[in-house]
């Protein structure tokens, strides 16, 4: 019941995290080939300016969407996670294990 919520002000940015996808599912997505991005533990402030598909190899982040104050907003997901982080999405990153991800941006992606 609580899936589709459109009482905060960004009803359709929703993260989207696939535990453990299958080796096939990643080897369809050319997964390896897409480039890779790191950091350290921290707090990140972000903006996707394009819709991102990422795997992270390594890490543990919790999501904070900009302006949510309800903690059932907020995502987390780690290593071995395939994630849709939608186009539009201001949020902060509170990155408590190193991430190392392969990440690819659809620019071609619209809300509209």
């Amino acid at each position: 019941m609580a899936a589709q919520s459109n009482s905060d002000s960004s009803p359709n940015l929703r993260i989207i995290v696939q535990n453990n996808p299958s080796q096939s599912q990643l080897s369809e997505l050319g997964i390896k080939s897409w480039p890779k991005w790191g950091c350290s533990p921290g707090k990140y402030q972000l903006k996707f300016d394009a819709e991102e598909t990422c795997y992270l190899l390594k890490g543990k982040v919790k999501v904070y969407p900009k302006g949510s104050s309800a903690a059932s907003e907020v995502v987390e997901f780690g290593a071995g996670d395939l994630v849709i982080i939608p186009k539009g999405l201001s949020c902060t990153w509170d990155v408590s294990v190193a991430v190392d991800k392969h990440y690819k941006f659809d620019s071609s992606s619209s809300s509209s």
